[in-house]
C-alpha cells in the first residue's frame, strides 16, 4: 500500500470553500479505487494549512487514478471550483508506506 499525504496551503477566507473541495474527494477516492483517511483542517496553530491523506494499493494503482480523473466529468469540475475559488494557494504531495496494524510488546520487541 502507498499512501499520499497532501500539505495544502489555503486561502483562510476561504475555508467552506475548501471544505466543499475536500468534501467532494472523501466521496470520489474510494469510487475511483482508494482509501480516504481524511482531510485535516485548520483549527490550532497556523489558519492556512491543511492535509489530506489518502491510499491506493501501489504506485501503480495511484498512477492510474491520476490518469482517470483527467476524464471523469466530476473530477475536472471539482479541480474547476478549485481553480475559479481560489481557495488553493499551493499544495504539496509525498508518498509513504503506512503502517496500520498495532501489536502488543510482546510480539513486537522480541
Amino acid at each position: 500500500m502507498i499512501s499520499c499525504t497532501v500539505r495544502y496551503e489555503i486561502d483562510p477566507d476561504k475555508l467552506p470553500e475548501f471544505e466543499a473541495y475536500a468534501r467532494f474527494w472523501l466521496y470520489k477516492i474510494p469510487a475511483m479505487g482508494g482509501v480516504h483517511h481524511g482531510y485535516h483542517l485548520p483549527h490550532e496553530g497556523p489558519n492556512d494549512i491543511a492535509y489530506c491523506h489518502f491510499s491506493f494499493d501501489s504506485l501503480a494503482d495511484y498512477e492510474a487514478y491520476r490518469a482517470r480523473m483527467w476524464d471523469d466529468p466530476e473530477c475536472l469540475r471539482a479541480y474547476e471550483h478549485a481553480t475559479q475559488s481560489k481557495c488553493i494557494r499551493r499544495y504539496d504531495r509525498s508518498f509513504t508506506r503506512p503502517v496500520l496494524q498495532g501489536a502488543p510488546a510482546a510480539e513486537v520487541f522480541l
